[in-house]
């Protein structure tokens, strides 16, 4: 799988990078055909609150699996979106053997 991860309108330190690799490697572990991964990392300075914004993007045989979330911290945005792509694996694996 390859991994892009993107930071707009600051730079990813070293810890978060490979936070969310390891993230990442965690969904090879349900479907291991994904092609591409591409992580969107933005900063919204709305207001008073500075929300994190994460969004993922998986290339599969077929299809394109997306997900975003919005949280304080990169981390947790990321652990929510892990858990949000991890269903739309599985689902799209079970669409897909309902094909065959």
């Amino acid at each position: 799988m390859n991994k892009r991860i993107e930071a707009i309108h600051f730079s990813a330190d070293q810890k978060l990078i490979e936070f969310i690799e390891k993230k990442l490697d965690k969904l090879d572990q349900f479907y291991d055909r994904i092609i591409d991964c591409h992580v969107m990392l933005k900063l919204e300075n709305t207001g008073q609150v500075k929300d994190k914004i994460a969004e993922v993007k998986l290339a599969v045989p077929g299809d394109l699996l997306v997900a975003k979330t919005t949280n304080k911290t990169f981390e947790a945005a990321m652990d929510e979106l892990t858990d949000i792509m991890k269903r739309q694996i599985i689902r799209f694996k079970e669409r897909t053997r309902s094909y065959s």
